[in-house]
């Protein structure tokens, strides 16, 4: 007989940051986690002026992202894992998440 066990995925919550210096009113991330989507995942000021958010994440894999800056200006992260070409013409950030 066969038994079954159910096996929780686990998750990491990753933090996505970018210096309080840079120029934007609105940062907004964008990845393979959420479609590419600018609209679900609005990076805020913390205390220091820093630009933080936090996403929860399956480990294991990696991730491409940039960050969208006041709706038209991408970004990369300044200490990603990795940088990937994309098919625009330019590089995605890439995160390692164990």
């Amino acid at each position: 007989m066969a038994v079954k066990r159910a096996v929780k995925a686990r998750t990491v919550d990753v933090t996505f940051t970018l210096p309080a210096d840079v120029p934007a009113s609105s940062v907004a991330l964008c990845g393979e986690f959420n479609d590419w989507s600018a609209g679900n995942i609005n990076l805020e000021r913390d205390g220091d002026g820093s630009w933080r958010a936090t996403v929860t994440l399956k480990p294991g894999r990696s991730y491409r992202y940039r960050y969208l800056l006041d709706g038209e200006r991408w970004e990369n992260a300044w200490q990603a894992d990795d940088y990937v070409p994309n098919p625009y013409g330019s590089d995605d950030s890439v995160i390692l998440v164990e």
